[in-house]
């Protein structure tokens, strides 16, 4: 006996279903969109993915107005967007990036106070890592509220930190952190509601940059198209005074992405401690587009001057090109001296 085909390719129905649930959720809980605020969903069909979170946006918010990106005239999408309110929802399910001239989609929204959520590069991600992007899509406010507000406390009091990469491999942050930001689909008391998705991080870095030094264990870095790049085997970075001075058991690829950083900014500083908290992707678990795999439950540091959050006195952000993510191996995380990852997973700190 043959399954029946799927309309969604890769997708299968009930991996739909279950789309339709979470974002469900998401909107109810994490955006608290409701009646009387309208909902716009703007999406393209090129993908399996697309045409699935689609169709769960059309069982999550069935009173949503849908625009076929491929089949609307820009004109005619700004003129929809010009209708909404403050407080409505924008939706975007795109396959790669949608693009409207110099319209900046997501900022000129927030500019006019709505809600917006991005699904982006949807095509980097196809067969089972569609299913495990669905996945990632579950929004369970206990745990993303309750752990990711614990996460912040902890860092905004902590005094210095480790991340341990095993083999010997420790990254210390010899300095107090800077207030950590959260991603955590709990918008209260934020000017912007929503973002792009999935959701799961805590972010920061070190206060004093120079304070940071040791090594760690790299297993994935994003590439110069970034997708996910993972070597046979990790690489590990020494870093002095916040800065990469060397490596081991490196790779072409690796060697050039630092190249390329040094030729234009002369040094490769490393700048974000980021604690990601999505459980559907793990060091096992993957999916190609680095800007979605960045939300992996582990920890994820930025190579790089450029840091639209935090600024520092010694760089400037005229000057600073670059961001890349790279992921650590992660056996433990300590803030002060207090463990708050083991396992693969993150426990709630206590005060």
């Amino acid at each position: 006996m043959t399954s029946t085909p799927s309309r969604f390719g890769a997708i299968p129905e009930a991996a739909v279903d279950r789309a339709g649930v979470y974002l469900r959720d998401t909107l109810g809980i994490a955006l608290e969109h409701r009646a009387p605020h309208a909902a716009l969903i703007v999406y393209d069909t090129r993908t399996d993915l697309n045409r699935a979170l689609t169709e769960a946006y059309r069982r999550a918010a069935p009173d949503a107005e849908f625009i076929d990106f491929d089949q609307t005239t820009p004109d005619a999408i700004l003129a929809t967007f010009a209708r909404l309110q403050a407080g409505d929802l924008v939706v975007l399910v795109q396959s790669s990036s949608f693009r409207m001239d110099a319209y900046r989609i997501r900022i000129e929204l927030f500019k006019r106070g709505l809600k917006v959520i991005e699904h982006v590069h949807l095509s980097r991600m196809p067969g089972q890592q569609g299913l495990d992007y669905i996945e990632s899509l579950a929004y369970d406010p206990a745990y993303y509220r309750g752990v990711g507000h614990a996460l912040k406390a902890r860092i905004d009091r902590a005094q210095h930190g480790m991340v341990d990469s095993g083999d010997g491999a420790q990254l210390v942050f010899g300095s107090p952190f800077e207030s950590a930001k959260l991603n955590i689909g709990d918008y209260s008391g934020m000017t912007n509601i929503g973002g792009q998705f999935p959701l799961g991080e805590v972010f920061t870095e070190a206060q004093d940059l120079e304070a940071v030094h040791g090594r760690a264990r790299i297993f994935v870095f994003g590439d110069t198209k970034f997708l996910v790049n993972r070597p046979a085997a990790p690489i590990t970075i020494i870093v002095e005074k916040g800065r990469i001075t060397g490596t081991e058991n490196s790779t072409p690829e690796f060697d050039n992405m630092l190249a390329i950083i040094r030729e234009h900014e002369g040094e490769v500083w490393l700048r974000e401690l980021g604690f990601g908290m999505n459980r559907a992707f793990s060091r096992e678990r993957m999916v190609d587009d680095i800007g979605t795999y960045e939300r992996m439950c582990g920890i994820h540091l930025s190579l790089g001057a450029k840091h639209g959050v935090y600024t520092k006195p010694q760089l400037k952000r005229k000057d600073a090109r670059y961001h890349i993510d790279v992921f650590a191996v992660t056996d433990g995380v300590y803030l002060d001296d207090q463990r708050v990852y083991r396992n693969g997973a993150w426990e709630a700190p206590s005060n």
